[in-house]
């Protein structure tokens, strides 16, 4: 556990010290919430939704810690270009913990943009159900959200040696996953393909599960999004830890 230990902490040390890239990345999410919060905020109201800032942000801050968590993956294809990768995978360690270290360090980042986010959203106007209980789960489907797809990134980045390809695929990955998973719009009453669509997109379960916790409101129910993200993080981990394992040096 001490080469997991370490490969989290470099994670977490990196990013940290990249002071832009942290508050960037904070830049689309409250693009997000002001325009569209206020924009479609009286449409909604109008329509008897109540608050769309309540039922946005669990969508902005899912949207905030995929977007951190998928690019963290970039940091592979940076460090096997530049020779860091090599030092690491020579090391007489497992290359399962040292990619499972990654990606712990990874949704450990991307989980703490998502807690900024929320805190961007309480200052916006936005009030949780319960703050005790509520934010607790919402910190539980936070990370897994995170875990799931720091392992995704991992995984695809362990077979693309070009940034720019990276970059390219992961921006058509993670658009769709997520503009359909209900994160701008309610799930109820839509069209069957879409419904359908919705339903197969793993980020639904990490949005419904997070608004559950923070707005009691949920359309699959907290359950099941936990079992689902649960069953897909240990797949994804096992498909990464295999790609990971190949990558040639």
């Amino acid at each position: 556990m001490g080469a997991v230990y370490m490969m989290w902490l470099r994670q977490i040390k990196r990013y940290w010290r990249s002071k832009s890239r942290m508050v960037g990345s904070l830049a689309q999410p409250l693009l997000f919430l002001v325009a569209l919060g206020f924009g479609f905020g009286s449409v909604y109201k109008a329509a008897n939704g109540g608050s769309y800032i309540d039922f946005l942000a669990p969508g902005i801050i899912a949207m905030s810690i995929l977007f951190t968590a998928v690019f963290t993956g970039m940091e592979v294809v940076w460090d096997r270009q530049f020779g860091f990768l090599k030092e690491t995978l020579v090391a007489p360690v497992s290359r399962f913990k040292i990619m499972l270290g990654r990606t712990l360090g990874g949704a450990t980042v991307a989980t703490a943009q998502g807690l900024i986010v929320l805190i961007l959203c309480l200052l916006i106007g936005f009030r949780p159900s319960s703050y005790l209980v509520g934010l607790s789960l919402a910190l539980v489907f936070m990370f897994l959200i995170a875990l799931l797809f720091t392992a995704i990134g991992t995984a695809i980045a362990s077979k693309i040696n070009d940034m720019q390809g990276f970059g390219l695929i992961v921006n058509f990955l993670i658009m769709p996953l997520f503009f359909l998973s209900g994160a701008l719009f309610p799930l109820d009453n839509l069209p069957k393909a879409l419904s359908l669509v919705t339903k197969i997109d793993p980020l639904t379960y990490g949005v419904d599960g997070l608004r559950s916790a923070l707005t009691g409101v949920s359309y699959f129910g907290i359950t099941l999004d936990f079992t689902v993200l649960a069953v897909l993080i240990l797949i994804s981990l096992w498909i990464g830890g295999k790609l990971f394992n190949k990558i040639q040096i």
